[in-house]
């Protein structure tokens, strides 16, 4: 537990899914976490809390650069620094783009893409006085591939590996590294009602809605878990990593090698 003991860790919609996966192991690496995100937090910060380090929460809202500001102030004034920064929080909605409403992407281009860059733009002066940070962007298979219907979706998370490329260029002949993690299907809260939805659909057992959800996009057939990416995340974040700049690392049973 002493990888990153002294460090401080923001991860952005770690209330659940894959940024508390993130979160939990980080702290069990050492580094203090500011928890963001909606829904249900007492249990996260206990759970946080129980490893041995500190922990706190703020509510931003990542649509909104002003709220991104203070949670990036917040963070550095709670726990004297900021190095390691993980942009996780998104949302996702479905349709046709002749039918896709107008707020839906805006909505999905401000949380999933535009709140990284304000994050960035706003954590970069420590990194640069502490000359260290890690910068690590959870983008998709979908900022390498597209699938129909996913037209913001789809266009942030490519955005998003163009901004990881552009910081890493900046950053590179510094103790700053910035990377984006791609991941496929991840059976997470919001996955998993897709599955029941499809299993109640089909009258098939859950585990066969399982199978065969996932099998149409990863060879593998099977879901990438949030503990498989953070530690990935986790790898990022050490000396081993140093030279990793600017990567788009897919974990996603061979989805993309097709």
């Amino acid at each position: 537990m002493s990888k990153l003991k002294g460090k401080t860790a923001l991860v952005t919609g770690s209330t659940s899914g894959i940024g508390l996966g993130m979160a939990l192991a980080l702290a069990r690496q050492g580094a203090n976490i500011m928890v963001n995100g909606f829904g249900e937090t007492e249990g996260v910060l206990s759970e946080i809390r129980s490893i041995g380090v500190e922990v706190d929460y703020h509510p931003a809202d990542m649509s909104k650069p002003v709220e991104i500001e203070d949670l990036i102030r917040c963070t550095e004034n709670r726990f004297g620094s900021l190095d390691i920064l993980v942009n996780n929080a998104g949302i996702q909605y479905v349709a046709n783009i002749e039918d896709f409403p107008v707020d839906r992407w805006d909505s999905i281009i401000a949380i999933n893409l535009s709140s990284a860059f304000h994050t960035i733009r706003c954590a970069m002066p420590g990194m640069k006085s502490r000359n260290w940070g890690r910068i690590i962007n959870i983008a998709s298979v979908h900022g390498l591939v597209a699938s129909t219907q996913k037209a913001a979706y789809v266009a942030a998370k490519h955005g998003i590996i163009g901004l990881t490329k552009v910081v890493a260029l900046e950053t590179a002949r510094t103790g700053i590294t910035c990377n984006a993690i791609c991941p496929g299907w991840v059976l997470t809260p919001l996955v998993q009602k897709q599955v029941d939805a499809r299993a109640e659909r089909d009258h098939v057992s859950n585990e066969q809605a399982k199978l065969a959800l996932v099998s149409e996009k990863q060879p593998s057939g099977e879901f990438v878990s949030p503990e498989q990416l953070a530690a990935l995340a986790v790898f990022l974040c050490g000396n081993d990593a140093s030279e990793v700049r600017g990567v788009a690392w897919n974990m996603d049973g061979g989805w993309v090698a097709q």
